[in-house]
């Protein structure tokens, strides 16, 4: 019998963690991965008798493994604002989702601990470019203007370390960085006391990110922009958080960010509008291997023959109507 906690490797995965380690602290066994790395709990070697805590990735990619941890006899948690399909009825499964555009995992948590350490809950939902919802939270819970803006750097450059086509692209496994922020009961204690981490993501972000912003567009309209990023560690790496940029410098576009990869197709990254934050999860849908939720979705491997068929449906998806 043991605990095990599956969660997402970027901020909104880590925060949610970090805030549920603090209330429950257990020793639990950690899985794992980069951002798009969410067919998880099937990895994890559930057994009879398990407590299995799930955290930030999609109900329906993980069915399967969680169908299989309940018939062997496992307890499962599961938590997340994907797009979740069935939801099976089993009294060993206890589930908390939300598909809302403008909730977390982080902001979930929070709710099920009843805001304990609602400033982590602040930085995950920064990490997933909710401004409107963490910077809502933060002044109800009395943060002042200079809090909000560390809780703000630390969960866009926690988001970007989540980012790559493996491991080896981060500057921190995500079990690592857990590791690090686990201890403190909120962000400003840790980021007082672990300078070095988030100075090294800081520094990386800014590197990375001022590549991309000498991208130009490979497609532009008023109501949709595509960026082709090339095959690299500092491309794979901004993959994500650089469409938030876009999208906040453009809030009326839809924006999608691709990542040349080395087999020839494209990892994928969709912002919705910020003023319309609906649809990417049904156009990433429509394409294998995409899926997400309704404001940022993604396709992990994109057919280059499909280029073209994924650049009409973003102007026809984001189009309508305008």
């Amino acid at each position: 019998m043991a605990d095990i906690d599956i969660f997402n490797g970027d901020a909104d995965g880590i925060c949610a963690l970090v805030q549920l380690r603090n209330a429950e602290p257990r020793d639990s066994r950690l899985v794992t991965g980069v951002k798009r790395d969410i067919q998880l709990v099937a990895q994890a070697g559930i057994e009879a008798g398990d407590r299995v805590t799930v955290l930030d990735i999609s109900f329906d990619k993980n069915r399967d493994g969680v169908v299989h941890a309940l018939e062997v006899g496992a307890e499962v948690f599961y938590v997340d604002h994907h797009f979740a399909g069935e939801i099976p009825d089993d009294p060993r499964l206890s589930t908390k989702i939300d598909t809302a555009p403008d909730v977390c995992t982080s902001l979930l948590v929070n709710q099920h601990l009843g805001g304990a350490f609602a400033a982590w809950a602040v930085v995950g939902a920064f990490g997933d470019n909710l401004d409107a919802s963490a910077n809502g939270l933060g002044t109800k819970i009395g943060l002042d203007a200079g809090q909000l803006d560390v809780a703000a750097r630390l969960g866009r450059c926690v988001n970007y370390n989540g980012y790559g086509a493996s491991l080896d692209d981060l500057h921190f496994t995500p079990a690592d960085l857990f590791a690090a922020m686990r201890p403190f009961a909120s962000p400003f204690e840790f980021c007082s006391a672990e300078s070095d981490t988030f100075e090294r993501l800081e520094t990386g972000y800014r590197e990375d990110m001022a590549r991309a912003a000498e991208i130009e567009p490979s497609h532009v309209t008023p109501h949709s922009a595509v960026f082709t990023l090339p095959d690299a560690p500092w491309a794979r790496r901004v993959s994500g958080v650089y469409g938030n940029d876009l999208a906040k410098a453009t809030p009326s576009r839809a924006h999608a960010v691709l990542t040349e990869r080395p087999d020839g197709t494209y990892l994928v990254s969709v912002r919705a509008p910020l003023d319309n934050k609906t649809g990417a999860d049904e156009l990433c849908r429509a394409f294998p291997t995409g899926g997400g939720r309704k404001a940022a979705a993604g396709i992990n491997a994109l057919p280059a023959e499909m280029l073209d068929e994924f650049v009409a449906k973003l102007d026809q998806q984001y189009g309508r109507g305008r």
